[in-house]
């Protein structure tokens, strides 16, 4: 068996009941969810429809159709047998199971499509009970009932896993619906088992956490997406400051109860991530890779500060190695919205009114020729992309020059002033790619991350790499789909299995 090839979506569980208050038909908010969740999942999927349907509702479904690039496929009770050719027909897929979903009020008009091999879901109405329930131990069965739309994912996962073996594995992901999509339409989430043995289901908190992940064998998350605050009064641990939303809370409890259930990345693994201090700190460890090379790659030289305004500013900045201009960054990396408001300042008396969020980062300003690398360690590959970046300083001080030398706020999300007419052509041949990766190497040893980037500049005077971003889960979109989606299936399959690598290679 090969599972569920096909999905068939019908009128009946798509449209909300009624027509809105101008008396147009519309889709219901469980209905916009499962049309989503199933465009990049890898299994063809249309809509079907009865010929009494009306216009205005034909027309919507259509729409959504051409939206999502599913089909539409008109459904008469009376002629199923054409109905099922003709999805045959736009199919032309002769392995797995085609499954057609309906409201429970049509249910008897389907029955018969159960004889042509059809799987039939059936999404209960409120309050209506049935005799026929699916579980887990139900061989083959013909017909799956569910309370709601939600569960539809998850119910074609179980399907797929139970007809392709113990020899897949299933990924239950959760980020926010804009990072998600960036990889959804890359292909990088499939329902349909990908060609290692990974079957990709969205989680969601319209479910139970603990009911999804039963049949889950590892999570991926992004559990910044799901902070709500980060209190940095307290002296307790990094781990201890951090809030997540009720949902993310409860992941975080089964997990504590399940440590078979594998998680990509543990919780306590990315918090030195949120934390600048901790990543500066951590860096600061790679002084004893510099043996080997001609070059050096460190950490930017930085200074931790609670008040812009604390007695002796100027000389703890000097005892730092901290020369104007410099960068100021808060210490909470992300999660947060003013994670990302940062600062270029240019003179001594502008700190006492800087407007960055405190604990800060004082991080030293590298002049780096406005070329940034941005290198993704995923699992034991490591890919890297050039990219403009920000000016030297003397650059940066003529435009500051304008406004009296007053401090450069920006969100380090949007884009900084770059050098749009430098060439990029050489700057490959900058990069010491040795030391570079046995950096991603350790970098992976310490930080026990299985996808993460980090930022490299090139010093100009010294020729030194300075990594001055560290990052966890990056979306790696400058790598070709073609190479970074199975490359990241791949890592998944080896922090599941337990087959990781100890060394990653470079790939240029």
């Amino acid at each position: 068996m090969c599972g569920v090839k096909g999905i068939v979506l019908d009128a009946s569980i798509l449209l909300k009941a009624g027509d809105d208050e101008n008396g147009s038909p519309s889709l219901r908010p469980d209905a916009l969810y499962v049309l989503r969740k199933l465009r990049y999942s890898n299994i063809f999927t249309g809509i079907s429809y009865g010929p009494d349907l009306s216009a205005p509702k034909v027309r919507l479904l259509q729409e959504s159709a051409r939206l999502y690039s599913y089909n539409c496929f008109v459904f008469r009770p009376s002629a199923i047998d054409s109905f099922v050719s003709e999805v045959s027909l736009e199919w032309d897929d002769n392995t797995g199971s085609y499954m057609h979903v309906v409201s429970s009020y049509k249910d008897e008009e389907i029955a018969q499509m159960i004889s042509s091999g059809w799987l039939i879901t059936v999404l209960r109405s409120p309050g209506k009970a049935s005799d026929v329930e699916y579980s887990t131990g139900t061989e083959n069965p013909s017909k799956i009932f569910i309370n709601k739309l939600e569960e539809l994912p998850l119910t074609i996962c179980h399907l797929n896993k139970k007809a392709m073996g113990k020899d897949v594995k299933t990924v239950g992901y959760l980020m926010k619906p804009s990072r998600e999509e960036d990889f959804a339409k890359r292909g990088a989430f499939p329902i349909k088992p990908t060609p290692n043995g990974l079957i990709f289901v969205p989680l969601t908190y319209e479910l139970p956490i603990s009911q999804q992940l039963q049949e889950i064998d590892g999570v991926l998350h992004k559990a910044t997406d799901d902070i709500i605050t980060v209190e940095m009064s307290s002296s307790s641990d990094f781990e201890n400051k951090v809030t997540y939303t009720e949902g993310m809370q409860e992941l975080q409890r089964y997990i504590g109860c399940h440590p078979d259930c594998r998680v990509i990345d543990p919780f306590t693994n990315i918090y030195p991530v949120l934390d600048r201090l901790k990543i500066q700190q951590i860096l600061g460890g790679l002084e004893n890779l510099n043996s080997k090379s001609c070059c050096k790659i460190r950490g930017p030289h930085f200074l931790k500060v609670v008040d812009f305004s604390e007695p002796k500013l100027e000389d703890k900045l000097v005892d730092a190695k901290l020369s104007l201009p410099n960068i100021v960054k808060p210490q909470v990396a992300c999660g947060v919205a003013d994670a990302h408001s940062m600062a270029i300042v240019f003179k001594e008396d502008s700190y006492k009114d800087l407007n960055v969020p405190l604990p800060a980062i004082v991080q030293e300003y590298v002049d780096h020729s406005s070329t940034m690398f941005k290198f993704y360690v995923v699992g034991k590959k490591i890919f890297f992309a050039i990219k403009k970046s920000t000016p030297n300083a003397d650059t940066l001080i003529k435009l500051a020059e304008e406004k009296e030398l007053k401090p450069l706020l920006f969100d380090s999300l949007k884009s900084l002033p770059v050098d749009k007419l430098k060439s990029q052509s050489e700057d490959n041949t900058r990069i010491d790619h040795e030391l570079v990766t046995d950096a991603a190497n350790w970098l992976r040893r310490v930080l026990d991350l299985t996808i993460f980037g980090f930022d490299v500049v090139i010093q100009e005077s010294t020729g030194d790499h300075v990594i001055v971003d560290v990052n966890y889960l990056p979306s790696f979109k400058e790598v070709p789909d073609e190479v970074a989606i199975p490359t990241f299936w791949e890592a998944i399959k080896e922090k599941l299995t337990g087959k990781q690598s100890t060394e990653a290679a470079i790939l240029l």
